[in-house]
Parts: structure tokens; C-alpha cells; sequence
């Protein structure tokens, strides 16, 4: 068994659960109580039966019950009607203004490699920022600044997909010597960059496999389901006590266009047994208290159903979990009448980035001005609980 981690003097680890294809704000966190849910969702809106009431306007579909029994601890932050201002519902673009924090132009430094830079100014660690999926995704996107990105722990390294033999350790010799030896600036493979992108993965690679070599656990994550096996992966990095302090996954589609009923019900019971799983483990390993988890979607839907699903919309919903959480409802309930929409849909009333401030000093010890930017200021959300 895996010798649990001294949690005491630990620093807060972030980690960010995307739900990639814009979740349901509306089907997620019900408003059972209000009568124009039913009339603009005849055949999509949740049952009383499909719904676990928070208070008597709101309620956790019942595919998040897991989440709602955190909730009752108060372990969760609800954050509703989160957004930004002449919001797209494009996925990419909304997708990009989450990650770079720049709703008014098109940028492409991700705000979560600003935090890594801040945390560790002279790229000390390879491993500080850890994505697990294919590809980085641009939060932690920022020249200079080294973050890992892992499809699997089973298989990461260099060229995993090359069996044992002469070939692959011909490869793996000329990938050492290479780093190994100073760089040459007059050359663009011994360019400093190159050489210091080259070491730091190395670097990392052994780290990363050495963590997963160490990691036991008593847990049962659930199969066949993405998302619990990428918390896996996190759980096992965080135990090998590496430094990490962000990690990035994501799963989806949420683009529930048709089916909705069934498609976004199965969805969330994996997203919400995967961190029941997650936080059961961290409780074992003794790093729970400092942990966590951000979950967000790129926009909610639209108020009004298309028969079978929800479009694209605007305002949406994110929750934050975790034991240092001062969990409860944060930000304006929604509110269906046509007046109040924004064009068909629930108008943000909370900007994503107040969010992000409230995360980045509340629990980071990050100037939020030195992510953000200093020309806009955000009222920050009370979302740490008193010690």
C-alpha cells in the first residue's frame, strides 16, 4: 500500500476536469421549482424523481449524486450562471477564451502555463503541469514553459509504440546523447531551447514512469469509463509526490444535440463516480485536503429544447470541489423569463475570470493580476473556507 503523503505544510494542487462540447447548466443544477422549465423543455426537462434538491428552487440531476453527497459536506461550490460578456457559442472559440482568459481578443498564452510560470519562474520542474489526454490543451500552452501531456501512464515515454530491440535503443541512444551533451547555438538541433525542451521531457518521462512504478491503491476506479481513468493517473502522480500542482484532463461530448435525456445522464454518473473514486483515493493517500477540483464546460444551452436536445447556448455552471471549499450556491439562480434571457439563452451572470482570481489567490497564492492582466478587476467569490 501506498505510504500516505504528509498533507500539513502541502501546497493546494489544482486540477481541472473539462466537459468538453458544452454541458446543460439547466438539466445539470434542475430549476425543478420554476414552471417555465417544463414549458420550454417539454420532452427534455428532468422529473421531480430525476431530481435531488439543493433548496427549494434548485436541484442536482440524479446523475450527480455523488457530487450532491459532497455537497451536503460542503465540499462543493456551485457556481451558476457563469460566462463572459457577448459570449460565442462557438465551441472553439469559447473554448479558447476559457483557456487564455481573453474574451476580447484572440491570444494564445494559456492562463494555467501563467500560473506554472509564477509557481516555478526558472522551469525547474518538467512536471509542475501535467495534462492527461492527447495533446496539450492551450491552458497550459506558453513557449518556455514545460508542461507534460500523458495519453497513458502505462505507455508514456519515448517512443512507446517501438518494442524492445535494436531499433528502439538505437533511438533512445541518440535521443540521450543529444541531451546529454551542451547545446550547440549553431546548430537548430543543439539550439538552447531545443535542448532545454529535449532534457526537461526526458526529465519527466522518469519522473512520471517512476510514480507510476510506486503507486498502490485500495480503490476500484469504475472501467471502461475515460475520465475515471485519467484521475487514476492523476491520483498516482500526485502520491508519487513529484511537485505537480496542475493537472489538466477532459471528457465529453456534451454536445447534446439529440438524446439528451440519456446521453447527458450517462455522462455525468461517470464524471460524478470517477471523482467519487478520485476523492476516496486521495482520502487513502492522505491528500484530499489539498486538492482542487475545477470543473467547467466551455458554455451552457439554450433555455428552449429542439424536441430531442439543447443547442449552443451561453450561461452555464462550474463547481469547485474540495475539503478547503467553502461549498454552497454562488452567483445569480437562473432565471427563465424572456425578459431576462439573452437571446434564447440564460444571460452569464458571474464572469468566469472572477472565478479564476478567487482560485488563483484564495487558493494558489497567485497574484491574479499577473494571469488576468491589471486593466480589469474582478469581485472575487468567497470560495475558501475559513481555516
Amino acid at each position: 500500500m501506498t505510504t500516505p503523503v504528509t498533507a500539513s505544510q502541502e501546497p493546494t494542487r489544482l486540477v481541472v476536469v473539462q466537459l468538453t462540447g458544452g454541458n446543460d447548466y439547466l438539466n445539470t443544477v434542475v430549476p425543478y421549482a420554476d414552471g417555465r422549465y417544463y414549458d420550454f423543455r417539454p420532452h427534455v426537462a428532468l422529473g421531480e424523481d430525476a431530481v435531488l434538491p439543493i433548496d427549494e428552487r434548485v436541484g442536482f440531476s440524479s446523475a450527480l449524486a455523488p457530487i450532491a453527497r459532497l455537497y451536503e459536506q460542503k465540499k462543493v461550490a456551485v457556481v451558476m450562471g457563469i460566462g463572459y460578456p457577448n459570449h460565442s457559442r462557438s465551441h472553439f472559440r469559447s473554448m479558447d477564451i476559457w483557456h487564455t482568459a481573453e474574451p476580447d481578443e484572440v491570444k494564445l498564452e494559456g492562463w494555467l502555463a501563467k500560473v506554472a510560470s509564477l509557481l516555478d519562474p526558472r522551469h525547474t520542474n518538467p512536471v509542475l503541469a501535467v495534462n492527461f489526454g492527447r495533446g496539450l490543451p492551450r491552458a497550459l500552452s506558453l513557449p518556455g514553459v514545460p508542461a507534460a501531456s500523458v495519453s497513458s501512464l502505462d505507455k508514456y515515454g519515448l517512443f512507446p509504440d517501438i518494442g524492445p530491440g535494436d531499433s528502439r535503443d538505437r533511438l533512445l541512444r541518440v535521443v540521450h546523447d543529444a541531451y546529454s551533451r551542451q547545446p550547440n547555438p549553431q546548430t537548430a538541433w543543439g539550439s538552447p531551447r531545443l535542448f532545454n525542451t529535449g532534457r526537461s521531457a526526458q526529465q519527466g518521462i522518469a519522473m512520471l514512469n517512476a510514480a507510476a512504478a510506486a503507486y498502490r491503491s485500495r480503490v476500484e476506479y469504475p472501467q471502461f469509463n475515460q475520465i475515471a481513468t485519467d484521475l487514476k493517473g492523476v491520483a498516482t502522480v500526485m502520491a508519487g509526490n513529484l511537485g505537480t500542482r496542475i493537472f489538466y484532463t477532459s471528457f465529453g461530448s456534451f454536445d447534446t444535440h439529440t438524446d439528451e435525456v440519456a446521453s447527458h445522464a450517462r455522462l455525468w454518473e461517470k464524471v460524478s463516480a470517477a471523482l467519487e473514486a478520485f476523492f476516496t483515493d486521495l482520502d487513502n493517500l492522505g491528500l484530499r485536503r489539498t486538492t482542487l477540483v475545477l470543473v467547467f464546460s466551455e458554455f451552457g444551452r439554450r433555455i428552449a429544447e429542439n424536441n430531442i436536445g439543447t443547442d449552443h447556448g451561453a450561461g452555464g455552471v462550474a463547481f469547485l470541489i474540495g475539503d478547503e471549499v467553502a461549498g454552497g450556491l454562488y452567483g445569480e439562480y437562473p432565471n427563465l423569463a424572456p425578459e431576462a434571457q439573452d437571446e434564447g439563452d440564460v444571460r452569464p451572470s458571474t464572469d468566469f475570470r472572477a472565478m479564476y482570481a478567487s482560485i488563483l489567490e484564495q487558493f494558489l497564492d497567485v497574484d491574479a493580476r499577473d494571469v488576468l492582466g491589471t486593466n480589469t478587476r474582478f469581485e472575487q467569490l468567497p470560495l475558501r473556507a475559513a481555516a
